[in-house]
């Protein structure tokens, strides 16, 4: 990989991991409705995947939380890292930081699909912002 781009690697890779989470919910969250005896087909117009959570077991619903988990707080990792690579930095600092990021997100989503206890999937994403946070300070002082 160029030095030039070394900070888009993890975003990447994040990008990717939510396509990965997309099909886990697939495959996790189609055979539960099913199950529960809820067909997609007749839910009523403007129903949501999330008006049926009642009627399924937990865990089939945790993997669609992390899901949303991850279109949330990513959106301003994404363009955080697009403004430290197009200002050039690629520091050893920023780059960890953006690889300590993803790789908390991603044990996050093992955390919350599985085992979803708060104490741990809390401090999985403590310690994940703290990275996004040093990230856009970083971004800040480069801009300015």
């Amino acid at each position: 990989m160029q030095t030039e781009t070394a900070i888009l690697a993890p975003a990447a890779v994040l990008a990717g991991w939510s396509m990965i989470v997309f099909l886990w919910l697939l495959a996790r969250r189609l055979p539960a409705f099913k199950a529960a005896g809820i067909a997609l087909g007749d839910m009523p117009p403007g129903a949501r995947g999330g008006d049926g959570e009642a009627q399924m077991p937990a865990k089939a619903n945790w993997i669609s939380h992390n899901y949303t988990h991850l279109m949330e707080q990513p959106t301003v990792f994404y363009p955080v890292v697009i403004m430290l690579a197009l200002m050039g930095d690629n520091s050893a600092l920023s780059v960890n930081l953006a690889w300590g990021y993803t790789g908390l997100r991603i044990l996050h989503s093992f955390w919350q699909a599985n085992v979803n206890t708060i104490p741990i999937r809390f401090a999985l994403f403590g310690l994940a912002s703290v990275c996004l946070i040093a990230l856009a300070v970083r971004a800040v002082m480069l801009a300015l």
